[in-house]
Order: C-alpha cells, then structure tokens, then sequence
C-alpha cells in the first residue's frame, strides 16, 4: 500500500493511512500469491467485507509486507477502485 501511494499508482487511494479502517487499498492477490502471503491479522477479515467485491483472495494491501519472499507479487484492484 505504501509504494502504490508513494509511486501514485491509481485505484489504491488508502485513505486511513494504512489503519485498516477504510478498506481503500483493497486488492485482489494473484491464485498463485495468496497463500505464499502471511495469514490475515484480526479484522482485516471484518474490513474486507465491507469492501467492494470481495472474494476469497482479497486482501487489505496495507496489511501486506513486502519482502524478498514475495518478490513479483501480482494484485488486481476492484473494478469500483479504477
């Protein structure tokens, strides 16, 4: 979520900073990725369902530490975000 805003990638607006209480920087986790991600912390699962289409791969992508692990990651964000 911070490289997206920092690099002014649209659709990903985090409007509470990355507090996780606004569900902004939904997004959707590539198949592949989501299970090479760390489990969801509590209420991000609360947040996620007042998030705009969510599915079973959503993820909050404040929630989301980017490391060497998950180098390449690929998100798509809900159609309402672009």
């Amino acid at each position: 979520m911070e490289g997206a805003v920092q690099n002014d990638i649209p659709g990903i607006d985090a409007d509470c900073g990355g507090g996780m209480a606004c569900a902004t920087c939904h997004v959707y986790v590539k198949e592949d990725w989501f299970n090479k991600l760390p489990k969801k912390e509590d209420g991000e699962d609360d947040m996620l369902d007042m998030a705009f289409e969510p599915k079973t791969n959503s993820r909050l992508s404040c929630q989301i530490i980017v490391s060497d692990e998950i180098d390449g990651l690929e998100v798509n964000i809900p159609s309402k975000q672009a």
